[in-house]
């Protein structure tokens, strides 16, 4: 039996007020997820403090990432990076059609 195949561009949400996050895949170690931005950024003030390294992926669109010393990277489609855990950031800016994939892991 072949496992079966799916899209990550399948039934992405239109245009909402909230990001969209859905878990690809999970194990203990490890969690994958696209994450669906509108054009939304973090609240005023609110800082990711993670326990865990994050590897990230804008498949599409644009987005600014800041981090706690005021440092910001800007990602064009195709741009990744890896946060490592308790790294604070928050996201400045999104493209309304931006895509993510997140891989969370320890």
């Amino acid at each position: 039996m072949n496992p079966p195949v799916k899209n990550l561009f399948a039934d992405v949400p239109a245009s909402s007020a909230q990001e969209d996050f859905l878990t690809l895949m999970q194990t203990d170690h490890i969690r994958v997820e696209r994450i669906v931005s509108h054009g939304q950024c973090s609240p005023k003030d609110f800082w990711y403090d993670q326990p865990e390294d994050e590897w990230v992926l804008l498949v599409q669109g644009k987005a600014v990432l800041q981090f706690a010393d005021e440092s910001t990277v800007a990602l064009n489609a195709g741009d990744h990076l890896l946060i490592p855990r308790h790294i604070k950031h928050r996201v400045e800016k999104t493209s309304a059609d931006a895509i993510w994939l997140a891989v969370h892991h320890v």
